[in-house]
């Protein structure tokens, strides 16, 4: 029999983990050929998520957790959960219900035909999306689709399941700045994607405001491509070409029509507008930077304050 990993990042969900983990035990029930660890990861709540985590772990062997010492973020959670995890195939979902989790039953049939090493799961919708979120997601993936290497597939969700060589290959990369979607893609590996209409919340709210994704959004593109820093480049020589022809304009009419020199309205503008497109190339290349300088610090990715084993003691 096979053993399925699945890795759930919680953070506040006591309103969501009972809903979860009723649907869950129920698929698991159905996959007759498979044996699960849920493996339930509290990135530092501030609710009631991890004494209801403590409960399902006391009455159910199958669930182990992870407990970290403060929030430390979604990426380190499920890397977290993935060093944890010992099972053939491994799963992450979301404990709000927007991973179906029915589909773990087609995903691991497709898994055990052994042409793919990874089923995927992408959204076909952004319902329940603000305007704003839709606009905003639908032009990321369309620029860093053209800017990175590596393959960004619209509407991909973190809700798939691997194999063990994938997994390993994963944890394989230690970097500290993490954007998952992106390291799923890195690694290669066969993919099949699985489609679905994007799932409504079943309870609680969603963690990610606009500045948090917007951060997010930032991560990847930096941490895929350097794109951005080649742009900063093509703004600076742009700009100097174009302040060269400005001189010599100048200097041809000066020495033709004796023009005095004036316009101190538009110099100033002119300066304001330089001086910003200055402080945006300083901005990306400082960005960059930022994620080299955490890097080398080589701090933890997570901290571990209390796991399954510690119920025991």
């Amino acid at each position: 029999m096979k053993k399925i990993s699945i890795i759930v990042p919680c953070y506040n969900e006591e309103e969501s983990l009972p809903l979860f983990y009723d649907e869950i035990t129920k698929v698991a029930k159905k996959m007759k050929k498979c044996v699960f660890e849920f493996i339930l990861v509290n990135d530092g709540s501030r609710d009631k998520t991890l004494e209801i985590i403590r409960d399902y772990a006391k009455k159910d062997e199958r669930v182990r957790y992870i407990s970290f010492s403060r929030n430390f973020g979604k990426e380190a959670a499920m890397f977290a959960g993935l060093e944890a995890s010992i099972g053939d195939y491994t799963a992450i979902m979301d404990a709000d219900l927007q991973d179906p989790p029915r589909l773990l039953v087609e995903m691991f049939d497709t898994l055990e035909e052994g042409e793919y090493d990874c089923i995927a799961t992408r959204s076909t919708s952004r319902h329940g999306y603000s305007f704003l979120r839709k606009t905003f997601t639908k032009w990321f993936y369309k620029i860093i689709a053209k800017i990175s290497k590596t393959e960004m597939v619209d509407g991909a969700r973190d809700f798939r399941l691997m194999t063990r060589q994938m997994v390993d290959a994963i944890l394989s990369m230690k970097e500290y700045n993490r954007y998952s979607k992106g390291l799923f893609s890195f690694v290669g590996f066969n993919t099949k994607w699985i489609e679905f209409e994007n799932q409504d919340r079943q309870a609680g709210t969603s963690k990610f405001n606009f500045f948090k994704l917007f951060s997010y959004a930032v991560e990847g593109i930096v941490g895929f491509s350097t794109a951005p820093l080649v742009f900063s480049a093509l703004i600076g020589v742009i700009f100097c070409i174009i302040a060269f022809l400005l001189i010599l304009v100048i200097i041809i009419k000066t020495l033709i029509w004796g023009d005095p020199v004036g316009g101190w309205p538009s110099l100033v503008c002119i300066i304001f507008m330089v001086s910003g497109v200055q402080l945006f190339c300083t901005g990306i290349i400082g960005e960059y930077l930022a994620k080299t300088y955490l890097e080398t610090k080589n701090r933890p990715i997570y901290i571990v304050k209390e796991t399954e084993k510690d119920l025991k003691k």
